[in-house]
């Protein structure tokens, strides 16, 4: 796959992010829902930290919320800098195509997110009971604290699982709970051919 070929499966991947999420966040309120299937709804919830809204805060007590959450937003664009580099050495290498195309998912799933957390803070106020503004004379927080936006749902399944169970036995269980977005679509997707289809990856290695 072609440097230009993976900048426009890149952009593509972007803009259909960003589009849902400023059209979520333009006509939705926080925790808002539509169902559009029993299995598919979109939800509306804010992600301030990592995957499944886990915060570095939770794991290192001694830092706050607030500066846990500039640290996680400048190891992402740490990271967008890493994958970005990985991406083009592996297509001057002439590395496999599914590891360039795997690699292009990666980082637009990573931008994705990063944008929601750089700015958003500053281009929409609270979504907290009522639709945001996109551009309000004042954003809902600062730089670098914005909060990623989140909306696929597919609750496939729920009830209460049988006693036999470890762990979870008679507890209610709904499979697929988390509520996700197209970044950290492309992110999984990538990170799934990656571990899946492995050889064919690196074949050239």
């Amino acid at each position: 796959m072609s440097l230009k070929k993976a900048t426009i499966l890149i952009v593509s991947i972007l803009l259909i992010d960003q589009i849902s999420k400023f059209y979520i966040k333009t006509h939705f309120a926080l925790n808002e829902k539509l169902e559009i299937f029993s299995w598919f709804q979109i939800v509306f919830v804010e992600n301030e930290g990592m995957a499944w809204g886990t915060k570095i805060s939770d794991f290192v007590s001694f830092i706050s919320d607030r500066t846990a959450k500039v640290s996680l937003t400048i190891f992402r664009i740490v990271a967008v800098v890493g994958i970005g580099y990985w991406l083009k050495k592996s297509i001057a290498d002439r590395s496999s195509k599914t590891l360039i195309f795997a690699i292009s998912l990666i980082l637009a799933g990573a931008l994705g997110n990063i944008i929601d957390s750089v700015f958003y803070g500053l281009i929409f106020d609270s979504s907290l009971s009522q639709v945001a503004t996109f551009l309000p004379e004042q954003g809902y927080d600062t730089i670098f604290h914005g909060k990623v936006v989140d909306m696929l749902h597919f609750p496939m399944w729920s009830g209460v699982l049988p006693e036999g169970i470890p762990f979870y036995g008679g507890e209610y269980f709904t499979f697929f709970d988390p509520v996700f977005n197209i970044a950290d679509m492309a992110i999984s997707t990538g990170i799934g051919i990656l571990i899946f289809f492995n050889k064919r990856a690196f074949k050239n290695s």
